[in-house]
């Protein structure tokens, strides 16, 4: 599987969100790898975007990698969840974007391990119950996914790409309406609205 280059990552962050559809998720657990096809995607837009962390320019300790180059991990914790994040948008343009499901490809056992007792479209369909399936953890921050151990290669691809306001965003005004959530239509590991 070829690693997906550094080009790739400067797309505008909108469309970076929709190509990531499709694209293979490798963590490489020291149990052993664990790859997922990426299902669902959320664009969020920096400082023009109420939903994003970085609204209005908000430079803190979380957002600071936001500001560097595309193509590295941006992770925060929400409640109990770690959430993965791909830093898109150009230097200085804190833009982001979150993986919210992928469809297990390699490694279920290591996931099952993961996420013992859960049912299997439950296991990643969501994007803190991905990051507990293989296991990535807040140490990633910052991490190029040009490195190991984690990065993304080419995929498989997806069938047909919907698109849709994102979740759990009640209190962002116009921003929850955005239709920047990007899902693979049909696909069973797609988290659902709740």
């Amino acid at each position: 599987m070829k690693r997906l280059d550094q080009m790739f990552y400067e797309q505008p962050t909108l469309d970076l969100a929709k190509a990531l559809l499709g694209q293979y998720l490798v963590h490489q657990h020291p149990n052993g790898e664990i790859i997922g096809k990426i299902v669902e995607t959320e664009a969020y837009l920096g400082a023009i975007d109420r939903a994003a962390h970085s609204f209005g320019g908000r430079r803190t300790k979380r957002t600071e990698v936001m500001f560097g180059k595309p193509g590295h991990v941006y992770m925060y914790k929400m409640h109990t969840h770690t959430l993965l994040n791909v830093v898109s948008g150009p230097v200085g343009s804190p833009e982001a974007i979150l993986i919210r499901a992928i469809e297990p490809v390699q490694g279920h056992e290591l996931i099952e391990a993961n996420r013992p007792g859960v049912r299997q479209y439950d296991q990643t369909n969501g994007p803190g119950k991905l990051t507990k399936a293989l296991g990535i953890t807040m140490d990633l921050y910052g991490h190029s996914f040009q490195q190991d151990p984690l990065y993304i290669t080419e995929g498989s691809g997806v069938t047909a790409i919907e698109e849709g306001p994102r979740v759990g965003i009640p209190n962002t005004g116009e921003a929850r309406d955005y239709p920047y959530r990007f899902f693979e239509r049909d696909n069973p590991y797609v988290s659902k609205f709740r």
